[in-house]
């Protein structure tokens, strides 16, 4: 199975003496040392420097390189740079709506810029339920990249087009597909399959579903996710079994925990269970069904948006697109078709999601921020980011107490936030 992830820095050997020697003359480098600060490891709090090498690499608190700068954080809590594993747009551009291609990477180019105020410093652009040629056309920009002073896309998250009609929500039902009906190069492309695509959700209880999962996951290496289904607790055990590892948005576009039958939502509570995804804006889930989801595995536990393209626009009318052909009335994060109580989605933060767990499970921030960082880092297999460990990215967000971004960082380069 591939590696998912970006490669475009070199590894780095477990000493500053060596990392330097194998890079060259150690006069090629300098560094900066973040000191007076709390970095958040494992659900704790650690008071030790940060030290991050000219390349944009964690490396040791000592021996420095020649010329280190040392900034002082005043006593600041430091976290992994926020995850987001599930957006679909913000500033009014959509992942889903490709026309041309100059256009399209405009818009990733702005998200990528503008999502480090909120703490991510990488993300999955997500694709709802469109046509094989909007996959097609899209799908190459949203290759694993990188790009000065934003968040890294990390490759696309495609929710669709094999999802239940009975739980599809805002989904396009004419462009949905039974699996077994129509191979996954026909609908994305073998090509994006192999680069582009690192996240897919799909319903397992669709006929031919677990034949898809084998192969995304055996063939292209691609994590699924379960979701938007009404899969019973025993087909959600032989999706897992198959191979998916995560459930989409849980408790959303699925079967509700009963006690007869627990569904997607009880594989939560299983031995074993796979990570899962969460939307904590009282929006899609009750401040007390986050509380519950969170206890029942805080490893396993990710915080997502799924966040609309309205997201970072002022509250008001704005007009409909192809998928929502409706004036939209957006009221905080609220999103519903106007003159309705029809909810298209929201615009919630992944800071703010981070804020409301704290609150909602009366956790700490050092706890909360695992759900947006070594959590994600953990179900989507990244080496290379989501701790603070040596020889990881240095992507960081400054925070206080109560779980505010003051400042984001990306190897090491401050991109958001006070100068």
């Amino acid at each position: 199975m591939r590696q998912s992830g970006i490669s475009l820095i070199p590894s780095i050997s477990k000493t500053t003496g060596s990392y330097l020697r194998e890079s060259g003359s150690s006069k090629m480098f300098s560094a900066t040392q973040f000191i007076n600060c709390r970095q958040c490891i494992k659900g704790t709090l650690v008071n030790t420097p940060l030290t991050i090498v000219s390349s944009g690499l964690i490396i040791p608190n000592s021996p420095l390189p020649p010329n280190t700068e040392k900034v002082d954080l005043k006593d600041a809590i430091i976290s992994p740079g926020f995850l987001e594993l599930q957006t679909n747009g913000a500033l009014g551009f959509h992942f889903a709506h490709y026309s041309e291609p100059e256009t399209y990477q405009a818009g990733v180019r702005k998200l990528a810029r503008y999502l480090p105020t909120t703490g991510v410093t990488g993300f999955y652009p997500t694709i709802p339920t469109v046509s094989p040629e909007v996959f097609q056309g899209a799908l190459p920009f949203l290759k694993p990249q990188d790009a000065p002073d934003s968040a890294s896309v990390l490759g696309a998250h495609v929710e669709g087009p094999f999802l239940a009609p009975s739980k599809k929500g805002a989904h396009d039902a004419k462009h949905m597909h039974i699996p077994e009906s129509v191979s996954l190069e026909s609908i994305y492309g073998k090509e994006n399959l192999e680069s582009s695509i690192r996240v897919l959700t799909l319903a397992p209880e669709l006929p031919g579903a677990i034949g898809h999962i084998e192969t995304l996951t055996k063939k292209y290496g691609v994590h699924v996710s379960m979701g938007h289904s009404a899969a019973s607790h025993q087909e959600g055990l032989e999706g897992l079994k198959a191979g998916a590892n995560l459930i989409t948005h849980t408790f959303n576009a699925m079967n509700p925990l009963h006690h007869r039958e627990p569904g997607l939502p009880g594989l939560i509570s299983d031995p074993s269970p796979p990570y899962f995804s969460i939307i904590a804006d009282s929006i899609h889930l009750h401040p007390r069904i986050v509380g519950i989801a969170y206890r029942s595995s805080p490893s396993n536990c990710i915080l997502i948006t799924d966040s609309i393209e309205l997201s970072g626009l002022p509250d008001g009318i704005h007009p409909g697109h192809a998928q929502i052909p409706f004036n939209q009335l957006k009221e905080g994060n609220k999103v519903t078709i106007e003159g309705t109580d029809t909810l298209i989605g929201t615009c919630i933060g992944l800071d703010e999601c981070v804020r409301n767990l704290m609150a909602w499970a009366e956790i700490p921030v050092e706890r909360a921020v695992r759900c947006v960082t070594e959590n994600v880092a953990n179900a989507m297999g990244l080496k290379d980011r989501g701790t603070l460990d040596i020889g990881k990215r240095g992507d960081f967000v400054v925070l206080n107490e109560t779980g505010e971004v003051k400042e984001t960082w990306v190897l090491g380069r401050r991109v958001s936030g006070r100068a």
